[in-house]
């Protein structure tokens, strides 16, 4: 080979090739792969260091051809047969995998495109590639992109998304815990919101994460003020949270809690302010009329306890035996003890029943924003028991709102810990959840809804979820099975790329996909301090340090234990949001509270437990206690009926 500059002149490129760049010569090409024979150097050590640092693994060359430029990745480098002496001059090889090519498109321009038109020859040369190559590689063109990092290769060099088609259609975020996964999905969505302002994006945040990183851009919900009441369940996430998880085993319950709720809503729909319940008589003489509404059991349409409970009491007064009363009885209870769970208020706190579909799906879906296009919704404080099912309601009722709306509400779901709602394993998990986050999968891009999948563990969750994502984001993955399952996920044909899964560093990705123009290996952006989601290593660096040698100091924690209810440390920012949100002005009305909470007699009570009804129904004798002592929970109650109430 001379060293010479080398110029290919045809119809698509002109550029010139510096031999100096020269790598070696094919010796060989089958498939997508093909075997460079590195040109020697001799001794000289400079040119030695210098000739390594291009055939590293990792990077890119690329090899001549008449009409285009072949971009290839090095995969592997070796030496078949090792000198014995240093001095010696020996073989060297180097596997490279071809990932596509550089032409000139219809304007004259250089363009990037993926796959190999025309393959390399025997004796082509292979050269390094320079800055002006890995400029037109990474190159989106005119598209909407968002700049998130820059190119491992070359810090000089954006890492850019195409915003389109990463949130019109699904990606994924993997990678173990500790390496980033919290910070590069704030960075992502960050990074869309300031591109694309009218995204609305729901984020559910398992662990309270997220609630610092987007600052005045998101409406922050948590249990304290979240308002999903029950009504808005469907009867199988209902009776998950009635009955629980064996129906199978608790079939003749579930019949008739079936029965039950829809003669409820039926109720509820021909007299919203009526808390009686008619007979069961009646209700069959309007079907026999034909005058009963058209109402199905999964209708979202409101209905009273007090009324499921007053019918419930009605068939037990028919049954002559006491056996016969058990799962009526059983039926019952379960409804009293929700009824008077602070840590169920969110969904059965209500004092009064009210038809507020619309001012639920307008706070959850940012309709209208308001100025704040993301809902940060934190699922820490919800019962464990029914976490599945709040996903499962927000879900389902994300892609029936981009259903009924036409397409005219664009919806990214952003579903942390995802392995957790739709597991690999079938035996685990909620069905309704998993058919719901299935159904925005399979089906969501037509009506403009689009899931992103974030997971530590990648292998437990579904296939089915993965394999719909378009554009991945994997961070380090030190587990052989995570990183085999992410590489049955990628379509590209730079699998050799993610052999760097457990070696790379943190706030480093490797992402691959239609979102991207090319597989590349991405050093993050680095988020403002004020920014970064709260990560438990993060708490642990920040934690302030209290006297745990005070006498009050673990009564205090199991106050809080027992009343479900967090310090006023925990909330204070929380309250400081909210506050300066004007959209939600109407939480904060104090004077709607005594005329709510002295309605609550009129109300037939359902509840037995004689000191919980009063602690819960009587306001007087709680504002009477010493300001230390007050009970939480009619505070919080109290706020979100106000909320109920708008």
């Amino acid at each position: 080979m001379q060293d010479q500059a080398l110029t290919i002149s045809d119809t698509s490129i002109l550029r010139t090739h510096s031999a100096n760049n020269l790598v070696g010569r094919i010796v060989s090409v089958s498939g997508s792969q093909a075997i460079v024979l590195i040109k020697a150097q001799g001794i000289d050590q400079t040119q030695e260091e210098a000739l390594d640092t291009s055939v590293a693994m990792g990077s890119f060359v690329k090899v001549v051809t008449p009409t285009t430029i072949i971009i290839g990745l090095v995969s592997g480098a070796s030496v078949p047969v090792p000198a014995q002496n240093s001095l010696d001059a020996e073989l060297r090889i180097a596997e490279i995998e071809l990932l596509g090519e550089l032409y000139v498109n219809e304007h004259g321009e250089n363009e990037f495109r993926r796959g190999v038109s025309v393959y390399p020859t025997l004796e082509d040369r292979v050269y390094a590639t320079d800055k002006t190559d890995l400029g037109e590689i990474f190159d989106l063109q005119d598209n909407e992109t968002i700049k998130i990092g820059v190119i491992h290769q070359d810090k000089t060099i954006p890492a850019k998304v195409d915003v389109t088609d990463l949130i019109a259609k699904h990606f994924a975020v993997v990678g173990t815990t500790g390496t980033g996964k919290s910070c590069a999905v704030a960075l992502i969505l960050r990074a869309v919101l300031n591109q694309s302002p009218d995204t609305h994006l729901v984020l559910l945040d398992p662990h309270n994460e997220y609630s610092s990183s987007f600052g005045d851009q998101a409406e922050y919900i948590s249990p304290t003020n979240l308002n999903l009441p029950y009504w808005l369940l469907t009867f199988e996430e209902l009776s998950e949270v009635i009955v629980g998880p064996d129906k199978d085993k608790r079939r003749a319950e579930t019949e008739v809690l079936r029965e039950l709720v829809r003669q409820a809503k039926v109720v509820y729909s021909k007299n919203p302010t009526s808390r009686a319940a008619k007979s069961n008589s009646l209700l069959l003489k309007e079907q026999q009329t034909g005058n009963e509404p058209q109402i199905s059991v999964d209708t979202p349409t409101p209905f009273r306890v007090s009324d499921v409970v007053s019918m419930l009491d009605q068939e037990m007064g028919r049954l002559e035996k006491s056996e016969s009363t058990i799962l009526y009885k059983r039926l019952k209870a379960r409804f009293e003890a929700l009824t008077t769970d602070t840590r169920y208020g969110f969904m059965f706190g209500g004092l009064t029943v009210t038809d507020s579909m619309s001012e639920v799906i307008s706070r959850i879906f940012r309709i209208p924003m308001l100025g704040r296009p993301i809902s940060i919704i934190d699922l820490s404080g919800v019962p464990s028991e029914i976490v599945n099912v709040v996903v499962s309601v927000i879900a389902r009722m994300a892609f029936d709102l981009a259903l009924w709306s036409e397409k005219s509400v664009p919806i990214t779901l952003v579903c942390e810990e995802a392995h957790l709602y739709v597991p690999q394993d079938h035996s685990k998990g909620f069905e309704p959840t998993k058919r719901a986050i299935e159904r925005i999968a399979k089906e969501g891009r037509k009506y403009g809804v689009s899931l992103c999948v974030i997971s530590q563990r990648p292998s437990e969750l579904d296939a089915t979820i993965m394999s719909q994502c378009n554009t991945v984001f994997a961070l380090r993955l030190t587990n052989e099975i995570d990183q085999q399952f992410v590489r049955t996920a990628c379509s590209d044909s730079a699998m050799s790329m993610l052999e760097f899964l457990p070696t790379m560093g943190n706030a480093e990705a490797i992402a691959f996909g239609e979102g991207v123009p090319f597989p590349m290996r991405i050093i993050l952006d680095r988020l403002p301090e004020d920014a970064i989601p709260a990560t438990r290593d993060a708490r642990s660096r920040q934690t302030v340090h209290v006297d745990m040698s005070k006498p009050d100091f673990l009564e205090n924690v199991i106050e809080r234990w027992r009343a479900q209810h967090r310090s006023q440390k925990d909330i204070v920012a929380e309250h400081v949001r909210q506050s300066a949100q004007p959209d939600n002005a109407q939480l904060q009305a104090p004077v709607q509270e005594p005329s709510a909470v002295q309605q609550q007699p009129a109300r037939p009570s359902i509840r037995k437990q004689p000191v919980q009804a009063q602690a819960a129904a009587e306001p007087q004798p709680a504002r009477q206690q010493p300001a230390a002592q007050q009970n939480p929970a009619p505070q919080r109650l109290t706020t979100k009926l106000t909320f109920r109430k708008q």
